[in-house]
């Protein structure tokens, strides 16, 4: 691809370029009015200079003698400035799950995916983009502009799993951030027993909260090899290293199936009562159809 996706003659490995040419003609969304800093494409509760018609207020001098509507002068003999609805820039914070859990079934690299896909759909629209990622070590870096998509997705390959989750010491990390409410997007396995306490904690900095939910098809339906895990096992767990002896029969792979699919429509509900949007995505979803399709439906992209 040349450079007339990322302005520099990058190619990405992340997305394919037909991908990236099909996110450009889409825009984040938001369930609320944000205010930003910037000049950007989103609706604010503040009036501003786009086509869309808001309110009228009385004339004060110094005000833009082009906004006054004379047709309603002629009519009421009152000076009226028309008033339209302004568009203010988005700030988007990735919140990216590098723990241990996320380094199987290819759950890192979707989620590299990802944020790459709304971090280029942000950026094209000029909204700045923040990039943070738990375990927590440092503030995460910042992109502003068309130009830094290079520099973000050069980023998001330098990601690698390790460690454990703690979800609610980077959500308390991202709160004591500067800036405007804008939206949280979460990318993670939430396979932490704190992942409800972290997600509680975001909607204090007001904004929106996404949540995408990255799991292997393994973790949901292990029985797809059920020969393989029949028997006297050592299950280890991915982030700790511990190891837990047990035996397994077809029936109990069945009850686990039925288990995660229960755990996972949980985490659903409590992601919405909390107040974030929630999409499920498997490690080997095909992301073009799910951000065109379903995420389109429950209001993360427009």
């Amino acid at each position: 691809m040349g450079g007339d996706l990322l302005g520099d003659g990058t190619r990405p490995d992340l997305l394919e370029p037909a991908f990236l040419a099909r996110l450009e003609r889409l825009q984040l969304g938001t369930r609320r009015a944000l205010v930003g800093r910037l000049a950007g494409e989103h609706r604010s509760p503040a009036y501003g200079a786009s086509i869309d018609f808001a309110d009228y207020r009385e004339y004060h001098p110094g005000d833009d003698f082009r906004r006054i509507d004379y047709a309603l002068y002629a009519r009421l003999d009152v000076l009226l400035v028309r008033l339209f609805e302004a568009e203010d820039d988005l700030h988007l914070r990735l919140l990216v799950d590098t723990s241990a859990s996320m380094a199987t079934g290819g759950k890192l690299h979707q989620a590299r995916r990802v944020a790459a896909a709304l971090g280029f759909v942000a950026l094209v629209r000029r909204d700045p983009v923040s990039l943070h990622r738990f375990p927590f070590d440092r503030p995460g870096p910042r992109f502003t502009g068309r130009a830094a998509v290079p520099a973000l997705f050069a980023q998001l390959a330098t990601l690698e799993a390790g460690g454990e989750t703690h979800f609610a010491q980077a959500a308390t990390h991202l709160l004591g951030r500067p800036g405007p409410p804008g939206l949280t997007v979460v990318v993670s396995d939430l396979l932490t027993p704190e992942w409800e306490a972290g997600l509680g904690r975001l909607p204090a900095r007001g904004g929106d909260v996404v949540v995408v939910h990255v799991l292997a098809a393994d973790e949901l339906r292990p029985g797809q090899a059920p020969e393989e895990l029949v028997g006297d096992l050592d299950l280890v767990d991915a982030e700790t290293g511990d190891r837990v002896a047990v035996s397994l029969s077809a029936r109990t792979l069945a009850d686990y199936e039925r288990s995660a699919s229960a755990w996972a429509d949980e985490v659903a509900g409590r992601c919405r009562r909390a107040g974030a949007a929630y999409v499920r995505l498997l490690a080997h979803d095909d992301l073009e159809a799910c951000l065109l399709g379903a995420w389109r439906t429950n209001g993360v992209l427009r």
